[in-house]
């Protein structure tokens, strides 16, 4: 039946076509750009409840057949100190170790009997950790994620053994050196604060953080308030308010002393950092302004700003026919081996840039040709050039609800930073209302002459000096 249904798909589009009728084409249009308005307003929408203890429940409910859950909780290593930082990162390592009831290899066959994927990530402000299965198995999810996060072991033994994991990926990270520009960055941008120290933290405190220490790390973060159980996929918001009572309703939401941990502060500061290495191959270039936190206005038109510019990589097509100014000239000058750009949002604050990675004897004019770019949305940026640009980013952000972890991992994240989340048609609203004068003030606001932060990384004896850096951020006007 349906190869039926495909033959006659077929025949009926190659019949259109030979009709070549602009009054049917045109009709077609249309009909897709109404279902794509459709499809908008209809998404499930997003329930939220809140328990007694403080933990939200929001869900979205859709006929999949399969789900998945987790808790985002609202830590991460700038809530950590000097000596404890990477203390989040290593509880990531520990959480699927064993719990008090669910010994490790009882834990993982239990898992694995349901067909599920246990997972966790560690962010500078957030913690993951949640779980795929199919739909029927919701009950058994949302137990096994409730006894991993309230009742990890952190037994000695798992804790040494995680140690040695741990030294191993930082090892592996310092190779990695697009992460560690990214952490250069960080470090150099808001040095002196908490989100200047690095999501795994250090070797030295990998060596010897105790079972103390992470323990005091959980009692002190892991409450109530400050977590959100998220789910999507074929599950029953009713159902998930039941078994979170079930299961949370014992997580603390109380602090000792009332001591709460609050976030403190981070200025920006523009600056440097390098680290030359003749013996890399490449150099790895973060050049970044300060952008604004998560709840501001401003981000929907940087982030169609960043659309403009692109990204780039010397394996893609297209070459000198890139709709970005910034891929042609890259492309056609091989001006780098590859650019993206960034706007990586916190609390209060954030980094816009961009980051690229080039030859030794580029580095002068790719960030010239980069630095250019911006001062042209600063000043000359054109309605057709924001039309391209918010088609792609409209894309990108459907793209990203592809599949039930995904929308989990969105919902959760929005809760934990907007205390909602926002529909996917209001962001698209969010967007259309942007115009070319938009993008022109708000990238004004951050970038018109702002002394930017800058890490590089590699072969960089031709990195031009900060001060030189610093006036390319602002054209005469005359």
């Amino acid at each position: 039946m349906a190869t039926s249904v495909c033959r006659a798909g077929s025949a009926a589009s190659k019949a259109l076509f030979k009709a070549r009728s602009p009054t049917l084409l045109c009709l077609k249009r249309n009909r897709s750009a109404v279902s794509y308005a459709q499809t908008l307003q209809n998404i499930p929408e997003t329930q939220l409840t809140t328990l007694d203890n403080g933990l939200r429940i929001a869900s979205e409910e859709s006929s999949q057949p399969t789900c998945t859950v987790g808790v985002w909780i609202g830590a991460g290593s700038r809530y950590e100190n000097e000596k404890n930082n990477g203390s989040a990162f290593f509880l990531e390592h520990l959480l699927f170790k064993g719990t008090k009831k669910r010994p490790q290899a009882a834990l993982e066959q239990e898992v694995e009997s349901l067909g599920a994927h246990l997972n966790a990530y560690t962010s500078r402000e957030q913690t993951a950790i949640y779980i795929k299965a199919l739909s029927k198995d919701l009950p058994m999810a949302v137990e096994i994620l409730a006894d991993v996060v309230q009742n990890s072991s952190l037994e000695d033994s798992q804790i040494e053994k995680a140690r040695q994991v741990m030294l191993r990926e930082l090892q592996e990270i310092d190779s990695n050196q697009q992460e560690v520009a990214f952490d250069f960055l960080h470090a150099t941008a808001y040095q002196g604060t908490a989100l200047s120290r690095t999501v795994v933290g250090p070797s030295e405190n990998a060596k010897k953080l105790t079972r103390a220490d992470l323990v005091d790390y959980v009692n002190s973060h892991f409450k109530a308030p400050r977590m959100v159980l998220a789910a999507a996929g074929g599950i029953n918001h009713k159902e998930l308010c039941d078994l979170a009572q079930r299961h949370f309703s014992g997580l603390s939401y109380t602090y000792e002393n009332d001591a709460v941990p609050l976030l403190t502060p981070c200025r920006f500061t523009g600056s440097e950092i390098r680290a030359r290495d003749d013996a890399l191959p490449l150099a790895h270039i973060a050049v970044a302004v300060e952008g604004p936190g998560w709840n501001s206005s401003d981000n929907v038109a940087l982030l169609v700003a960043n659309s403009i510019i692109g990204n780039y990589d010397v394996t893609y097509g297209g070459g000198k026919n890139l709709s970005s100014r910034l891929g042609r000239t890259s492309a056609e000058y091989n001006a780098c081996q590859s650019y993206q750009t960034f706007n990586i949002r916190y609390s209060d604050t954030g980094l816009f840039g961009i980051h690229f990675a080039t030859d030794k004897h580029n580095i002068e004019d790719m960030l010239h040709i980069a630095q250019g770019e911006w001062m042209r949305l600063c000043t000359s940026v054109t309605e057709s050039e924001v039309a391209r640009a918010k088609n792609v980013l409209k894309t990108a952000l459907v793209n990203q609800l592809d599949g039930t972890t995904l929308v989990c991992e969105d919902i959760g994240r929005q809760i934990l930073n907007y205390g909602q989340r926002i529909p996917l048609e209001e962001w698209n609203s969010r967007i259309d209302a942007v115009s070319a004068k938009t993008v022109q003030e708000v990238c004004s606001k951050y970038l018109y002459d702002k002394c930017p932060a800058v890490a590089g990384v590699g072969p960089i004896e031709q990195l031009p000096d900060y001060n030189r850096i610093r006036s390319a951020m602002y054209w005469l006007r005359f």
